[in-house]
């Protein structure tokens, strides 16, 4: 039987080390996405559970300077107060279904005195975009509106240029709008009254599981034919040595041992030197 000791070679040893490797980092990554999973039921329910209570006044909900606790996002909450539409800020590249657009985000200065940021709804827009004066009115005079409340976005994608942005940051624009506003925004669910040209409402999240369990599998079992394919190479070497053990380590081409050369006797005449043909052997 041949021994083992070809695993420790140098060229076994890197290939255990890059499977190792290539398995550890399958796992982790099979593990983020189960993560992710939980992060999505833990959202779902709160999303859930903050659609089914009664709509709530927004200073109940939001404040200035605070952040939206994670718990409060998609809770309904309703403002009385008039829209400011001289500081609408357009958001950008909002796309839907293949169509470019954008969002409009019209502030409410309400009773209390705070500004909200309420998200009015999307306007398809061609590659050039838009700006305000050519997004549709909202209700003139004191408005009621309704909507879900969404935590600010963050990063580059919020910084506020010529009462423009990519994402929503009360932050940045309320500096922008030297305007002091509760933090956070909401999408509009409705406004009463009602304008006289609405846009496209907002999209509410999927209350699905969404792929991450499979892709958690996906990740597993790849990490697992890494493992399997290391060891299944492993036994072919050793397999094949054991081949040739009972082929008796014989080189092909050499003949075997205490045999004699087989003599050929020819079957014609070939021509000597002379040009005469020579006799076959044996001949009187």
């Amino acid at each position: 039987m041949r021994s083992l000791r070809f695993v420790v070679s140098r060229r076994w040893a890197l290939f255990a080390l890059a499977v190792v490797v290539l398995a550890y980092g399958a796992w982790l990554l099979g593990q983020w996405q189960f993560h992710r999973l939980e992060d999505r039921k833990a959202r779902n329910a709160v999303v859930e559970r903050n659609e089914a209570l009664p709509p709530a006044p927004v200073a109940e909900i939001l404040d200035v300077g605070v952040p939206v606790d994670a718990e409060d996002e998609w809770r309904v909450v309703t403002a009385t107060g008039t829209y400011a539409v001289e500081d609408t800020v357009i958001i950008r590249y909002r796309t839907r279904e293949g169509a470019s657009g954008v969002d409009v985000v019209v502030p409410l200065v309400t009773a209390d005195g705070p500004t909200l940021l309420v998200d009015r709804g999307w306007v398809a827009t061609d590659n050039r975009g838009m700006d305000a004066s050519e997004v549709p009115d909202p209700p003139a005079g004191e408005v009621t509106v309704t909507g879900w409340v969404r935590a600010d976005a963050t990063g580059d994608s919020t910084k506020v240029s010529g009462l423009s942005s990519r994402s929503i940051s009360s932050v940045e624009i309320g500096r922008a709008l030297d305007r002091e506003v509760y933090r956070g925004f909401v999408d509009l669910r409705s406004e009463t009254p009602e304008p006289e040209q609405p846009l496209a409402g907002a999209e509410l999240p999927e209350l699905n599981d969404g792929p991450h369990f499979f892709y958690g599998l996906q990740w597993w079992f790849f990490g697992a034919l890494a493992i399997f394919g290391f060891f299944y190479l492993l036994y072919d070497e050793w397999r094949g040595g054991r081949s040739g053990e009972r082929r008796g380590g014989r080189s092909p081409g050499t003949e075997p041992t205490g045999s004699e050369p087989t003599r050929t006797e020819p079957t014609s005449a070939e021509p000597t030197s002379s040009g005469e043909p020579a006799q076959p052997t044996g001949a009187s």
